[in-house]
Order: structure tokens, then sequence, then C-alpha cells
């Protein structure tokens, strides 16, 4: 095999309550993540050596090629390996950056589960997810995906019942978040998380779309939307725009309602001023070869 093509879905959180922090820095989180069909596109492509990442849209920022996603997706498992890998890596951005989608690790995921099929190296789906967890909290989920309970700094994961059949409405305004800062800004305020794992997990097994839809919640939402106002904003016009539900994804800043069918999610979409706005369905995968 000379050429491996991937879709990277982005993810959202359902639910996420902050438990506390950890003696190591991290915080301990209890989370339900969704993967949804808002995606990247990665190919990769053996080469004569070395990592060369090339990027569409030109215009789209991701910093020093070093600490990129995908090339410390690539780094690890040569380290896991002890191979030599080398790689030329096509990444074609979909997934807003900044926005609690997850749109690097999902990145990450696809590199590891695309260099195992290109290379042939025979790793199983545990193996990836313990190499892809030293990259991002959230690799680990992103190279299942699906639906699950995401534990510890979301790496321990538990499969969940999908969800009833929805569409959600994602939106982002122009400003984006930085985790760390409003992991700080939530510990310096003090603040109570929600508990809203609890009910969607409940809601998950009883499959009820409405009872669903309204357990959906973020306990960083008020710490962001401080800094962001418009998270706010977004999350009561898609309420007041039908949405059965609302809520921020990861630490922000993109909000999403939760709707019946396409058509009611399209109307909207329609309504709303977004930097970055989009429909989108759950899937089933966090990575698919195509």
């Amino acid at each position: 095999m000379q050429k491996v093509r991937l879709r990277a879905f982005a993810k959202v959180n359902y639910a996420l309550d902050v438990l506390g922090l950890r003696a190591d820095g991290y915080h301990q989180i209890s989370t339900v993540m969704q993967s949804i069909s808002l995606a990247d596109e990665v190919e990769l492509q053996r080469a004569s050596g070395g990592f060369d990442l090339s990027l569409e849209p030109e215009e789209v920022k991701i910093g020093a090629q070093e600490r990129n996603t995908t090339y410390l997706a690539w780094k690890a498992l040569q380290g896991l390996t002890g191979e030599e890998l080398p790689v030329r890596v096509m990444l074609r951005k979909g997934i807003p950056a900044g926005a609690g989608l997850a749109g690097g690790s999902s990145d990450a995921a696809a590199v590891l589960v695309g260099m195992n099929e290109l290379f042939g190296l025979g790793l199983r789906v545990g193996e990836l997810r313990e190499n892809g967890a030293g990259i991002g909290a959230d690799v680990a989920f992103c190279i299942s995906g699906g639906t699950a309970l995401g534990e510890g700094i979301g790496e321990i994961l538990t499969p969940l019942p999908a969800p009833p059949a929805h569409r959600l409405v994602v939106a982002k305004p122009p400003r984006s978040a930085d985790t760390a800062g409003i992991y700080r800004a939530y510990d310096e305020a003090k603040t109570h998380s929600t508990n809203s794992v609890e009910p969607v997990v409940s809601a998950l097994h009883s499959g009820s779309l409405p009872t669903f839809a309204s357990a959906v919640g973020n306990g960083l939402t008020t710490v962001t939307a401080g800094f962001v106002p418009e998270v706010a904003a977004l999350e009561q016009t898609l309420l007041a725009s039908g949405a059965l539900g609302a809520s921020m994804s990861g630490s922000g800043t993109a909000v999403y309602g939760i709707f019946h069918d396409a058509q009611t999610a399209g109307t909207a979409k329609d309504a709303l001023d977004a930097h970055f706005i989009g429909v989108y369905e759950p899937v089933s995968r966090g990575v698919e070869i195509v």
C-alpha cells in the first residue's frame, strides 16, 4: 500500500462535569462524547524519508509543524514500533480550530489509524488508544468514536448506547478558547460543576430524544462565556429557534443545538449569524478509511 485516505470526525460533548484538579495538573472529568459527521480529510502517502505536512486551505493556521498533532502522532508511533515510518501527510481542514470539537485530536487519531494500515503494523485498537492518550485527552476517543463515557482526563472510555436520531446545528463565533486558560479560570472562580453526565447517560438508555436533549450540559460554559459572551448568546438563539436542547462542546467556543430532523435544523441554521455554522448528525465511528 502506497497511500491511504481517511475521514477524521469531530466530536461534541453531550455532557461535561469537572470533578477536580489532579496532582499532575490535569483535571479529572466525566463526559459523554459523540462523533459527528463534520470531518477533516487526512491523506497519508509513503515518502522517501521523515515527515512532511501540507495543509488545505493554506490560510488555515496550525502553528509549527513540530507541535501539530499529526506530527506528534507520527513521532509517537515511531517510538512505539522502533521503525522508521517516512510519510507525507495532506490535511484538509473542515473542523474549525479552538472550538472544542477535537479537530486536532481527530487528526492525530487518523494518522495513528492510517499509518497502522499504510505500513501494516498490526497494532490493536487498544494499543493505538494508549499511544494516542499521550498526545491529547480526546485522541483515544477519536480513534474509536461513536458514543462513549469518558473518565479520568477523558481517556478511560466506556461505550454507551447511540442517541436517538437527531440533527445538530453547530455554530462557532469568531473567537476561540484556550483550553488551559479556561480550566485555570474555572479553578480561580471556584466554580461548582453541573451534574449533567448522569442525566444524559440515563436518557441515552431510555431512548427518549426530548429527555436526552433537555439533559445536555457543560460545566465549563459559564467560564468560557465570561471570555466570549457570544457562546451564551448562540445557545439562547438555538433554543429560541426550536432546539430541544443546546450546550457548548468541550472548553468552547462551539455551541450546538439538538433538533428532531434536518428540516427544522436547516431552518434554525438559516436564522443564525455565526462565523462557522453547519448541520450535522451523529456517526458511529471516529475515523473512517475511504
